[in-house]
């Protein structure tokens, strides 16, 4: 019997291997179009471009590299279908990382917005304060003898300690009482605010059998106006606290005598309802 004679290949592998390779550049060229035509970042192109030359991309059994994470790029095996993923991955995570902190510098707490409507809050009502009291301190025509000033916290009116006391003495001066007098009736339409009074000097030391130093001595001061002003008004001893600051917040400066005799004064706070007791 006559052997069949056995038909040979006329080479179907190799024109296969050529159209996956013509397929893989086809794709790469489509991935490359849209990666083209969305936002670039120069980063990310330059990733792209390094994983293509080092993989001759990726199509040839020359060499492999891999974009993302997984299996290395090579013949037969491609991540190109991961590729649009990938970035757009990178890309959201990208925006977050940027737009995170930004949100955090410009957005405020609903804490830190709450102080700021309490510090408002409180600062209208010192303004109101201090308007009712100048015009009081005007009508009993001692408002040039008072300073008026204002924050979010309190009404602070500054008296001279020139006016109120002699040097190194604690003793409220006769000539004085009549202002301490009408300071007292102004104070007493704030009963339920808390008034704080403080005692400052300059920075001359004193030192005598009475007084050892600055400190005592503002105290001293601090404490006579107190015990005056409670001793002819209804106010409640307990609304009413007294300091000595001595020399250690100055307002002006103690190299010279204008300066020495503004640091010797007395304060009195006088708290809006925001910040009493």
């Amino acid at each position: 019997m006559a052997k069949r004679k056995v038909e040979e290949s006329g080479g179907g592998e190799a024109s296969w291997l050529n159209t996956f390779a013509d397929l893989m550049n086809l794709l790469l060229c489509f991935f490359v179009l849209l990666f083209a035509m969305s936002t670039v970042d120069a980063e990310k192109w330059e990733q792209l471009i390094n994983s293509m030359q080092k993989s001759s991309f990726s199509i040839l059994t020359s060499g492999g590299a891999s974009v993302g994470e997984g299996m290395m790029i090579a013949t037969g095996i491609s991540q190109l279908e991961m590729l649009d993923d990938y970035f757009k991955e990178e890309s959201n995570s990208s925006d977050e990382e940027e737009t995170e902190p930004k949100d955090k510098e410009t957005e405020p707490t609903a804490e830190e917005e709450l102080k700021e409507e309490y510090e408002a809050a409180g600062l209208k009502e010192s303004e109101e304060m201090a308007e009712q009291i100048e015009e009081m301190l005007a009508k009993r025509q001692i408002d040039n003898q008072a300073e008026v000033d204002v924050n979010a916290q309190f009404v602070r009116i500054t008296l001279s300690g020139a006016l109120l006391f002699d040097s190194a003495e604690s003793k409220i001066r006769e000539d004085a009482l009549p202002l301490v007098d009408k300071l007292s009736m102004i104070l007493a339409n704030y009963n339920s605010n808390q008034i704080e009074i403080e005692g400052h000097t300059d920075n001359v030391p004193i030192s005598n059998a009475k007084y050892e130093n600055n400190d005592v001595l503002s105290a001293y001061r601090a404490f006579a106006v107190k015990d005056y002003i409670l001793e002819h008004t209804a106010l409640e001893a307990g609304k009413i606290y007294a300091a000595g600051c001595g020399e250690y917040n100055p307002v002006a400066d103690n190299s010279t005598p204008e300066g020495r005799a503004r640091n010797r004064r007395v304060e009195i706070k006088i708290y809006n309802s925001y910040n009493s007791n």
